[in-house]
């Protein structure tokens, strides 16, 4: 079952719909998260892009993740589809590896998902988001993007 039919409820099944929390589970079980140390290592290797989603008053608050692409949620899957007429230069093919990274971990777990519906089979999400990986030394830096 796909990360996308997991989270559907019927209703002729007097299923309820999820809670978030609920969600969340159902969501990330249909792939594998990964750590702020992985998800650096597989960035240097060339592996993965990292895809910062936060909002720019958490940006300007907390810095930024050098060389992090900086794509706001609301324009994530259109700057991200390899086929769509507004991706990114770096949005090269669906085999793509994507790391999207929130502030705690919660919101990059939908965006992963929405991901993996469009055919990013790769892209996963940073656990604890971006104040994991400012607790884990990684680099960062003042400034918005």
């Amino acid at each position: 079952m796909s990360g996308a039919e997991s989270v559907q409820h019927t209703a002729q099944d007097g299923g309820q719909p999820p809670g978030i929390d609920e969600l969340l589970e159902r969501v990330r079980a249909g792939y594998a998260r990964i750590e702020a140390r992985e998800a650096y290592d597989a960035w240097r290797s060339g592996e993965a892009l990292l895809v910062d989603i936060r909002y720019a008053a958490l940006r300007e608050r907390d810095g930024l993740i050098p060389g992090a692409l900086v794509v706001e949620r609301n324009e994530l899957e259109w700057r991200l589809d390899p086929r769509g007429s507004h991706r990114l230069p770096e949005a090269t093919g669906h085999g793509l590896g994507i790391v999207v990274v929130c502030n705690e971990g919660y919101a990059s777990s939908l965006a992963a998902e929405s991901l993996h519906r469009l055919g990013l089979h790769r892209a996963t999400d940073l656990i604890g988001g971006f104040q994991a990986w400012r607790a884990a030394g990684l680099p960062v830096t003042t400034g918005t993007a």
